[in-house]
């Protein structure tokens, strides 16, 4: 069984330079991971090669429907991107050490900016599905941290500050292509948030809820990359509109989406 360990991450970045053909002068220099129903992104890198993470050791398989477990690696607008097709959740069953495993990976492969698309509900009312908003803050509501443990000083300080986890930088570049800003909560899931717990998220101040990114997002920071969040809105959070919320219907909405996404993607890159 998998320690997720430096070991193993450094071993996994070996096999990921050696069979993409990645070395000090093709380094990707951001990197973009992609959530449920949203793998289409892909086709935005330039003659890509690809990667099928099974046969990477001790990488995590995705269970979750949408998430086809690839790497691509190639360019846009002359710019080394690897992209990783899916991501796992802490609801497969998965700790939070495999959670952000591919993350370690990426920060030791030489990634400076780690992009992550997710699908979200929506507590803010003025948010609609089918809208792409830029995460400026979040509430880690999974119950967990994927730093808790022994600490690994090649990795990351033991206490690593949060203030400015989500880039000024990046941030700034989402303005400028007009996306709204919002606070993420994440919950572990499986099952969808209750009425009452979205009214909680509410007053806490999230305007948008999922169950993924969090993590990622923390281990991201804590390795120093500039981090970004774009939150594709999938459907309005329980008990807003009334609706049954069900799988199929987010991945009906990201794939209504992926147009909107794949262009603000290329603007996000062209900036950097």
């Amino acid at each position: 069984m998998s320690n997720y360990d430096y070991n193993e991450a450094l071993e996994a970045v070996e096999y990921i330079k050696k069979n993409l053909n990645i070395n000090s002068d093709s380094i990707p220099l951001t990197a973009i991971v992609t959530g449920s129903g949203l793998g289409e992104l892909a086709e935005i890198i330039e003659n890509p090669k690809i990667l099928d993470v099974k046969n990477i050791n001790n990488w995590p398989i995705s269970t979750a429907p949408g998430h086809a477990g690839k790497i691509f690696y190639g360019r846009i607008s002359g710019r080394n991107i690897i992209l990783l097709q899916g991501r796992v959740h802490y609801y497969e069953g998965y700790n939070l050490k495999a959670v952000t495993f591919p993350v370690r990976v990426l920060a030791m492969l030489g990634v400076r900016e780690y992009l992550a698309v997710n699908a979200s509900g929506a507590i803010n009312e003025n948010f609609k599905p089918g809208q792409i908003i830029s995460v400026e803050d979040h509430i880690n509501f999974i119950g967990d941290n994927p730093l808790i443990g022994q600490n690994e000083n090649r990795w990351n300080e033991r206490f690593p500050d949060m203030t400015h986890t989500y880039s000024r930088k990046l941030l700034k570049i989402a303005e400028k292509l007009n996306l709204q800003r919002g606070v993420y909560i994440a919950f572990s899931g499986p099952s969808y948030e209750t009425p009452a717990e979205i009214k909680m998220a509410k007053i806490l101040g999230a305007d948008l809820v999922g169950m993924s990114t969090v993590p990622e997002v923390i281990t991201a920071n804590s390795m120093g990359l500039e981090v970004a969040v774009l939150s594709c809105v999938a459907n309005m959070a329980a008990g807003i509109s009334g609706n049954k919320l069900t799988g199929e219907e987010v991945l009906n909405q990201m794939h209504e989406s992926i147009k909107d996404l794949k262009e603000i993607i290329l603007k996000f890159i062209r900036e950097l």
